[in-house]
């Protein structure tokens, strides 16, 4: 598989705002070209996209001063207990963070911040795992996302780690989650929309553990929900709203650009605009900003899986016009502070 370089070459924006800082709190790391059955390969665009890769988007216009890296089940170690072999890509990933944080590639400092993968299906031996990504992180691991990500139709693609119906509410799984508290570990809450209400649960059931909404909570539009995203929004805000409630929960606003979400971008003659994006989906930014507050949101990028839809430039772009209206405080929250402060990253800005 190639890269739809050119095709997003099509469109191409003046920086907003160029000198704001960003910390860029999602995006993935991996070369798969040996490895044909990686679990995003339905997604990806590129085949590669390591420090080279990133470091190319993010000097694309925009003040990216620091990214956290989110588990994409890259690079995981071929031998040993199978439960450790997650370890392996944490490794991969601060070795990169390493070359990075050395000065010698620029200013950004790629994966400041590391966030792996640990099955919570383990129970309380889960513990285990996660000390084993801390020692690997060097002092960058920040957490896991054990993603729950499931839907009964066959048209529409469950998460890589294999969830089941329920996982969220699962005693086992949930005796797995205890151990993220007392490590300071948050967890990312990656889910589809209906099942928003079942991750409400889960961050009422553990107040003293960070919760991080990925990409608005799922909104699917393929499958049996496409064109029925006006039928079921209303049901997702007030779903978000209860979501917004525990204060344990902060909420990363992107990744609603993906095949998944129904908007087809990738099939256009050509990429969108900024101004296009940002009509098209504005409702969920302003409906998350006003429910959760400005330090409660961040604005992700999902890199390089967003890059089916437009350019980091573009899509970075749209994040400024949807915050437009907002304050330097709550500005400055949106595009670095509140992903700085989640994730535990002192920039020098």
């Amino acid at each position: 598989m190639g890269t739809n370089d050119d095709w997003l070459a099509l469109t191409t924006e003046e920086t907003l705002e160029p000198d704001l800082p960003i910390c860029d709190p999602h995006h993935h790391l991996w070369d798969t070209g040996y490895e044909p059955g990686v679990a995003f390969r339905a997604e990806q665009v590129a085949n590669r996209y390591l420090l080279d890769e990133i470091l190319a988007d993010t000097s694309s216009g925009h003040n990216v001063v620091s990214t956290v890296f989110i588990e994409c089940a890259s690079m995981y170690k071929s031998t040993g207990p199978e439960a450790l072999r997650p370890v392996g890509e944490t490794e991969f990933v601060n070795g990169i963070a390493a070359m990075s944080a050395s000065g010698q590639y620029g200013k950004t400092r790629v994966a400041a911040g590391i966030v792996g993968y640990a099955d919570l299906n383990l129970g309380s031996a889960a513990g285990e795992v996660l000390d084993a990504h801390i020692a690997a992180g060097c002092g960058r691991f920040r957490g896991i996302r054990h993603a729950g990500g499931y839907d009964e139709s066959p048209d529409v693609r469950n998460s890589h780690t294999h969830p089941f119906p329920g996982m969220f509410a699962d005693a086992t799984y949930r005796a797995g989650f205890a151990e993220l508290a007392p490590r300071n570990m948050s967890f990312e809450g990656w889910c589809y929309h209906r099942q928003i209400p079942e991750l409400t649960d889960l961050a009422r059931a553990f107040p003293d553990t960070t919760i991080i909404l990925n990409h608005f909570g799922g909104p699917l539009g393929i499958g049996p929900y496409e064109g029925t995203r006006e039928e079921y929004f209303g049901q997702w805000q007030k779903d978000i709203a209860a979501l917004a409630e525990c204060e344990n929960v902060v909420a990363k606003l992107g990744g609603i650009n993906m095949k998944v979400n129904g908007f087809g971008w990738h099939k256009n003659d050509k990429p969108p605009t900024s101004e296009e994006l940002a009509a098209a989906t504005r409702n969920y930014y302003d409906h998350c900003i006003e429910t959760f507050g400005a330090d409660r949101c961040l604005f992700e990028s999902n890199f390089p899986v967003d890059k089916v839809t437009c350019s980091y430039n573009v899509l970075w772009n749209t994040f400024k016009r949807i915050a437009s209206g907002a304050s330097a405080d709550e500005k400055a929250a949106l595009l670095h502070d509140t992903a700085a402060r989640v994730y535990r990253i002192e920039d020098a800005v």
